[in-house]
């Protein structure tokens, strides 16, 4: 019969273990618990039951659902080790009431390791042959002599064939027994994570093919203090079989491993005493540690270390990410979009304010053809034709080159008044080659639809960049190393988080960006489109009921997220949820000024008391919000518009010059720094400890994806393409005593940075330039780029 009250006790649990890690009251997380399993989603929950669970917040609620599946899982497993040692018959009072107590996986698969199915070891088949005796006689008595006692089992009808065999044997049955030992494992594994010592060492032959991880070839670091990004990259030389990876015990390698060695010996009540049977136990107690327990303990220690490491190069993605969903776009404005190219030429598309695709056409300013004055001709036209307002330039090979053209453009119709943009085209040609393009452009080549896709994102980065899939994007740490599963739930929890947080016009939105809708999959979106297409823009928010296969609790979770503007209803373009609509009701009987009144009056709506109009439904803090939307209803939470300027003449590495003062872009956020796009195709790395005047723990606390920054020049080295930058603009550049432009090459390149597929990053799909930056001659910066070189 199921059990209904150990359900009910293991839901409190739960409940009350994530209300302790996320700082929280048990009765708010079960709440939560309570609403995920009813289907709701994470900004829903966020934004509209805020009386529900007591105000828990969008980041507290998403490391709720992660820590509920982690702990339901553990319990599932718990379960299931319950079951299989009942079913041997060896689960006794005491080893339930361990398993019961166990917190980890770790910890679980400790204490059911002696019990778990496995195939015949030597130490069964030693049983088998009736040796356990022999270990415990002189595990119990070391005062025997081992050979002497050996003697009495030596049996060739079971295998043993003599003293020798028969030691092997009981020898194999105490490995294992101490092996096993689930306290012990414990005990080792904490000591080895807190002391041990990650050390690799370059395969034998493979310097030069592994050229790129030559800092790490002898390589040692603890472990419970190696950066996520270094991690990962000796476990990517490791997948390369470029370096040998082991842990040691401690700095000093042979006390470590005496250290564990003694602790096996200590719980396993062995000690040099003189006796006869002492030397061999200990050498038990030795192979034990150095055949059985380190390899195990490495194993389970690296994994735990990667899943870490994992877990905070995933973090770094979705918040990189989530500042490029959430840049300031440059709103409905015509926008001609260039995807710069060379022997292909330049991809030209224009789109109009509503992003409708009017124009294309590919010119070949560059070489091989030179068409320099006929592209500039063909960019004058499509601009005067079409009422162009701006010309977004896609920031990959010959972006400069490009960037320039327009530039002539727009001085030759100074009465247009076109503003050029360079904008990030990562993940471009990932869109263009997508079956999602496909539909949307049927009949246009693949290359122009790279030049569409750089146009949208600059009117709006969100609903373009939704189209791709997050991983495409390239703004990660190493993103090809870590587990694909978890870093694409990660990321589409941040996207749908970031289009929640800024609400989806319905009746223009793509279904690519519709499906990203809380509450709305990707049937529902393509169904709300084709209702659009069939019966004209939606006029109000339950008119969305008539859409198939979207009934009442799909439409309670996706409503208050879905923007219709100039519709039947008013409240419809806020992100006040129609169930809540009542109380707007509420405060317009109180006030007697009519909704539309009511809209946008801040200064009426901040005089207003949330208190009075409360009840058993909405409590004060939805009812703060909803007055706080109705002041500025459907407002857009992201930044205003601008972009950087690049400097005039600085358009490759060879221009630049150590004290140059630039204005660039923020690509790319890392644990060591941040890396900047100066308009010379190559990134610059402004170290962690450039970031600002005062310490930066992490890099975020300052800057972000996106942001628009003003950076001095440090360093440049033309031949190994490293630029240093930074932020503090009193820093002096390093002394000129050696010319980066004439160092010698052959330094290590440390490949594309975090947007590349170098050993410091994931890879993006779409063209990103390389990152680095060079050592500095002084020596204040010298440490923190060596560090960085490493990264």
């Amino acid at each position: 019969m199921h059990d209904v009250k150990s359900d009910s006790r293991l839901a409190q649990q739960i409940a009350q273990t994530i209300a302790d890690e996320i700082g929280a009251q048990t009765a708010q997380a079960r709440a939560a618990i309570a609403l995920l399993d009813e289907g709701a989603s994470v900004p829903f929950i966020a934004r509209y039951r805020k009386e529900v669970t007591g105000g828990l917040d969008d980041t507290q609620l998403r490391n709720l659902e992660v820590r509920l599946t982690y702990l339901r899982e553990l319990e599932e497993r718990r379960a299931a080790v319950l079951s299989s040692i009942e079913e041997q018959g060896k689960l006794s009072d005491e080893l339930r009431a361990e398993i019961v107590a166990a917190d980890t996986k770790s910890r679980l698969e400790d204490l059911y390791l002696p019990y778990k199915p496995k195939r015949r070891t030597r130490a069964q088949i030693a049983r088998e042959a009736g040796l356990e005796p022999l270990a415990d006689g002189l595990l119990g008595d070391p005062s025997q002599v081992p050979e002497a006692f050996a003697a009495g089992f030596v049996d060739a009808e079971k295998g043993v064939a003599d003293t020798k065999a028969a030691l092997e044997g009981a020898r194999a049955i105490l490995m294992e027994r101490w092996g096993e030992d689930a306290k012990l494992v414990g005990e080792l594994r904490q000591w080895l994570g807190e002391h041990g010592v990650i050390r690799a060492r370059v395969a034998e032959g493979k310097e030069e093919a592994g050229a790129k991880y030559r800092d790490y070839f002898e390589h040692a670091e603890s472990l419970a203090k190696i950066p996520s990004h270094r991690l990962l990259a000796l476990f990517r030389a490791r997948r390369e079989e470029i370096l040998f990876l082991d842990l040691d015990p401690g700095n000093e390698a042979e006390p470590g491993h005496q250290y564990c060695e003694g602790r096996v010996a200590l719980a396993a009540g062995v000690a040099d005493k003189g006796r006869a049977a002492d030397a061999w136990l200990l050498t038990a107690c030795r192979l034990t540690w150095r055949a059985k327990l380190h390899m195990h303990l490495l194993l389970d220690l690296f994994n735990q270390a990667r899943e870490k490491a994992e877990a905070e190069a995933i973090a770094v993605f979705g918040d990189n990410l989530k500042d490029l969903l959430l840049a300031a776009p440059a709103g409905p404005k015509t926008v001609l979009g260039l995807d710069p190219g060379i022997r292909t030429g330049c991809k030209v598309a224009v789109v109009d304010a509503t992003g409708k695709l009017v124009a294309t056409d590919t010119i070949y300013p560059h070489e091989p053809k030179r068409q320099w004055d006929q592209s500039l001709a063909v960019l004058r036209k499509l601009c005067m034709q079409h009422n162009v307002e701006l010309i977004a330039i896609g920031n990959g090979t010959a972006s400069r080159e490009t960037d320039k053209l327009a530039g002539e453009a727009i001085k030759a119709m100074p009465e247009a008044k076109v503003q050029k943009i360079v904008v990030s085209e990562a993940g471009a040609s990932v869109y263009s080659a997508s079956e999602f393009a496909a539909r949307e452009f049927p009949n246009l080549d693949v290359s122009l639809r790279g030049a569409v896709s750089i146009a949208r994102r600059l009117q709006d980065p969100l609903a373009e960049l939704v189209k791709i899939e997050p991983k495409a994007i390239g703004v990660g740490q190493y993103q090809h190393d870590v587990d694909q599963f978890r870093l694409a739930r990660a990321l589409d929890a941040k996207v749908e988080d970031c289009v929640n947080a800024v609400g989806v016009y319905v009746n223009t939105a793509s279904a690519a960006l519709l499906s990203r809708v809380s509450g709305l999959s990707s049937t529902v979106a393509e169904n709300i489109v084709r209702h659009r297409d069939d019966n004209g823009p939606f006029k109000r928010r339950k008119d969305l009921l008539k859409v198939a296969r979207l009934g009442d609790k799909t439409f309670e979770q996706c409503a208050g997220f879905l923007r219709i503007a100039d519709g039947d209803e008013p409240l419809d373009v806020s992100a006040v949820h129609p169930e809540a609509y009542p109380v707007v009701e509420r405060i317009v009987e109180a006030t007697g000024k009519p909704i539309k009144a009511l809209l946008g009056d801040g200064s009426f709506l901040r005089g207003l008391r949330a208190e009075q109009y409360t009840d058993e439904q909405f409590g004060v803090p939805t009812v703060r919000d909803i007055l706080k939307e109705l002041e500025k209803p459907g407002r857009d939470p992201r930044p205003e518009f601008k972009a950087a300027r690049f400097a005039e003449g600085v358009e490759e590495i060879k221009d630049l010059r150590p004290g140059m003062v630039l204005e660039g872009v923020v690509s790319n956020v890392a644990a060591f720094g941040a890396f900047v796009d100066i308009g010379v195709h190559q990134d610059g790395l402004i170290h962690i400890s450039a970031l600002s005047d005062t310490y930066v723990k992490d890099p975020r606390d300052v800057v972000k994806a996106g942001d628009i920054v003003k950076v001095k020049v440090l360093e440049v080295d033309v031949a190994r393409k490293r630029i240093a930058l930074t932020r503090r603009l009193e820093d002096a550049p390093a002394p000129a005593a050696r010319d980066m432009r004439t160092a010698q090459p052959g330094g290590r390149d440390v490949g594309r940075g975090p947007g590349g597929r170098g050993p410091n990053g994931g890879g993006g799909q779409g063209k990103p330039r390389q990152v680095s930056a060079p050592p500095p001659a002084n020596s204040a910066l010298a440490d923190a780029f060596a560090r960085a070189r490493k990264n």
